[in-house]
């Protein structure tokens, strides 16, 4: 078992009937465990250089700004429509039952940037897709798509090919 593990609790039946919720709260609420799952994050990452670190709204910012601070590297937020206040470029994506979109700042990654997409939970992958596409219309180059947590049985992972995907977790 992994250090974190404990940490993570399960919550039946949210946000829907049918869905065991991956709950990091107990996590964030204990310093130590925060610390061990930092830790394990910049250690997918390794040696490798990065220049940005892309979070996605909200629970990819709690780790996301700390992996960037240890990495020296900058930390661009990915957000729904309307919350950044900038000029902005967006990616619409599939969900279950209809779609959603997502938006970064057009000025937040340069060409050539290496970047390090990150998130708390690797799904269906419609999310992280969505990101690397905005990364990549931007000219930065991504680097790994790292993840807390990965629910292997949805295949998120294929629909990231040929991004190297790395997680603390598979479930």
């Amino acid at each position: 078992m992994n250090a974190i593990e404990p940490f993570i609790r399960d919550i039946n039946d949210f946000p829907k009937p049918g869905i065991v919720f991956k709950d990091l709260t107990p996590l964030l609420n204990n310093p130590e465990a925060t610390k061990v799952c930092l830790h394990q994050l910049l250690t997918l990452v390794g040696d490798q250089p990065i220049d940005k670190v892309v979070g996605m709204e909200a629970r990819g910012f709690f780790f996301g700004l700390l992996i960037a601070q240890a990495l020296d590297a900058g930390f661009i937020p990915v957000r729904k429509p309307g919350k950044l206040p900038h000029e902005t470029i967006s990616e619409t994506y599939a969900l279950e039952y209809g779609s959603d979109i997502l938006e970064m700042h057009k000025d937040a990654i340069k060409p050539g940037d290496r970047v390090l997409i990150h998130d708390d939970v690797l799904a269906t992958g419609g999310t992280a897709e969505a990101v690397c596409k905005l990364v990549e219309r931007l000219g930065g180059v991504i680097v790994q798509c790292n993840f807390i947590m990965q629910l292997g049985f949805l295949n998120g992972k294929e629909r990231l090919e040929p991004h190297t995907v790395s997680s603390v977790l598979t479930y």
